[in-house]
């Protein structure tokens, strides 16, 4: 298939100020770009994507968090005449691609933006009478095997059959930057993507507890990698060598409290790396009552000399559900 664009959409997003709208769609945009060789149209809150190499945009736009959907089209004018042609032609590569079965049912599902000599329904009553005269194709309205999109906006008409599913959530960047302590488990690096989700730059720390443990930062290279996918640039990244605090919280204070010395000392460090960097807040994988450090009155006594906030997604959530 021949695509002309990709229709971008995002969510929340719309529901903000005139300003505040703007700011969050030049900032996907430039998240975009980031990954995509292209160019950018937008209007009426949706974005058209013109991309260099259509493979490469569509598997990175599965990256690019703020965007709900998108869908590959094609564009044609809107008339009567240059739409049967176009959705015609539309159908038969469907058809050649072995993308739609005629002998299976239909829907056409119409939106339109603008001042027009028909309605939606009539538009969509259009398109369909000319599937079926081209295939014979059974309409089923409630629950087709097989959905045409027709968005009719002003004197451009889109064609498409695709809703891609984006990762959602508000553009990185949008809500400032936050330091997000990631080791080498799961936890962590669920909660820095989830706050990378609500628009947060993240900074990552990670605390080398050598030699208690492995002093390998393989794993969490993969990781930082791994995030790296969705950030519209690399992340920054500080290790800290943490084995001589842990050590000395071992040997001077009663073994029950280690776990609790442990995480205050890494909350310490967190906030004034925070201060450095401008970061107004720090994110850790903290489940209620996971670990011991991770019960109430702990959580309560790790951040009790910690001045700045210390968010925490995953806070409800066991382990099946990170």
């Amino acid at each position: 298939m021949n695509y002309d664009l990709i229709i971008v959409r995002y969510g929340e997003i719309g529901v903000k100020s005139p300003r505040i709208r703007r700011i969050f769609e030049n900032k996907l945009i430039y998240n975009i770009k980031s990954k995509i060789n292209c160019k950018i149209e937008i209007n009426q809150g949706r974005i058209f994507l013109y991309p260099q190499d259509f493979k490469e945009a569509l598997e990175n736009l599965q990256k690019v968090i703020g965007i709900v959907s998108y869908s590959p089209a094609v564009v044609t004018e809107t008339d009567f005449g240059s739409i049967e042609q176009t959705l015609k032609h539309y159908v038969n590569e469907l058809i050649f691609k072995e993308l739609f079965d005629p002998n299976k049912s239909f829907a056409i599902r119409c939106r339109r933006v603008g001042q027009h000599e028909f309605t939606s329904h009539e538009m969509a009553g259009f398109c369909g009478s000319i599937i079926v005269e081209k295939t014979g194709a059974p309409v089923n309205l409630s629950k087709p095997d097989f959905e045409f999109f027709v968005e009719v906006r002003d004197d451009k008409t889109y064609i498409f059959h695709e809703k891609i599913k984006g990762p959602g959530g508000l553009p990185v960047g949008t809500q400032g930057k936050v330091v997000a302590l990631v080791s080498g488990g799961i936890d962590s690096p669920v909660a820095t993507f989830l706050m990378m989700k609500r628009g947060c730059e993240v900074i990552i720390l990670h605390f080398n507890n050598y030699p208690y443990t492995g002093g390998s930062n393989d794993k969490v290279m993969k990781i930082i990698e791994k995030l790296e996918e969705y950030s519209p640039s690399k992340l920054k990244y500080y290790e800290v060598p943490f084995g001589d605090y842990l050590k000395s919280c071992i040997e001077n204070a009663p073994i029950r409290l280690t776990c609790v010395l442990c995480k205050s000392g890494m909350y310490k460090i967190a906030e004034e790396i925070a201060k450095k960097e401008g970061a107004l807040s720090i994110v850790d994988g903290s489940s209620l009552g996971q670990v011991a450090s991770q019960t109430l009155p702990n959580l309560l006594a790790t951040r009790y000399s910690t001045k700045m906030p210390v968010l925490s997604p995953l806070i409800g959530l066991d382990k099946v559900e990170i």
